[in-house]
């Protein structure tokens, strides 16, 4: 059975374990600063094995050395932002928050496959990588799953079709800049385009670019985390079962989508040895034009880390 660690004990670290408890894959620990939280909470979820029918055992620590031979590790820590904090204070304090993690990642789990979560996330990745001094395909980020979760359920609310016969498709930067892909997108094999009018696809993908400010808008305190929990799970599900499915999530590249060097959203084929192939699609003039802007602005911001 895998042992599982989930860093940042708040709303989607602990959806993530409750997930990830139900499915039973192994043991999990849920670590985290606050004295009490972390053991709070999982004595709480172990209970619910109980009732809800899970022998997973969990366990909460403010101690890193807990998550020590962890088959993978997710890191949810992290400041979000707030009115009045620009982009570049959110980067400098998730930075250092960064920094500290992924020094206990590779002191306790030097074998393990880090799932980063932590906004601005392709930047973050990027600090993972960099600190853990891991393989690439052991670090990657959980952006297009999210991306492409909201993309495809808009599409299937506009068409009144079920959710389980959509496939979409969102690469790029996790951000106002990420780039939905209609024409990679479908119904029960039918492309999108043949399905809606120009104008109705840009409003959803629109809202699709959007659809993590409209959830904080609308909850006033806080963000999403049903969604991303279940996206990180979809990831670990893939790994630990070794199905090789192709997903998108934020992954090194190295050549690929003409970068290099740089944390990106794309699919990959995800495995028992992390990402195990990227898969380049085919994108129209504007959607190459767009994908160098968005792989623009997150050079410059890792231009600037201070790692």
């Amino acid at each position: 059975m895998a042992k599982i660690s989930v860093i940042g004990a708040g709303n989607v670290g602990a959806t993530t374990v409750q997930r990830l408890a139900e499915m039973e894959f192994g043991s999990i620990v849920l670590v985290d600063i606050v004295e009490g939280l972390p053991q709070g909470k999982a004595l709480d979820l172990m209970q619910a094995g109980a009732i809800v029918g899970y022998d997973t055992k969990i366990k909460g620590s403010n101690d890193y050395a807990d998550i020590v031979d962890s088959d993978i590790v997710i890191i949810t820590a992290g400041a979000a932002r707030k009115p009045g904090m620009s982009r570049a204070d959110l980067i400098n304090i998730n930075t250092k928050i960064m920094k500290d993690v992924c020094e206990k990642i590779k002191q306790y789990a030097p074998k393990s496959i880090v799932i980063a979560v932590t906004n601005p996330l392709d930047i973050m990745t990027y600090v993972a990588l960099e600190i853990t001094g891991f393989e690439p395909n052991r670090v990657f980020g959980m952006s297009g799953i999210l991306d492409t979760g909201r993309f495809a359920s808009f599409i299937a609310d506009e068409l009144a079709y079920s959710k389980r016969d959509v496939e979409a498709m969102v690469i790029g930067g996790h951000g106002d800049q990420m780039l939905p892909l209609p024409q990679h997108s479908s119904v029960f094999g039918t492309p999108l385009p043949e399905l809606l009018g120009e104008d109705v696809i840009a409003g959803l993908v629109e809202r699709t670019i959007h659809g993590g400010a409209e959830i904080v808008a609308l909850l006033k305190q806080g963000s999403a985390f049903y969604a991303p929990s279940a996206a990180i799970v979809q990831m670990v599900e893939s790994i630990l079962r070794d199905e090789k499915r192709i997903l998108p999530v934020s992954a090194y590249l190295q050549g690929e989508y003409g970068q290099k060097g740089i944390y990106f959203g794309v699919p990959a084929k995800i495995g028992c040895d992390g990402i195990e192939g990227i898969i380049e699609l085919e994108l129209t003039e504007e959607q190459e034009h767009a994908l160098k802007e968005s792989s623009a602005s997150i050079r410059e911001n890792i231009e600037d880390l201070d790692i």
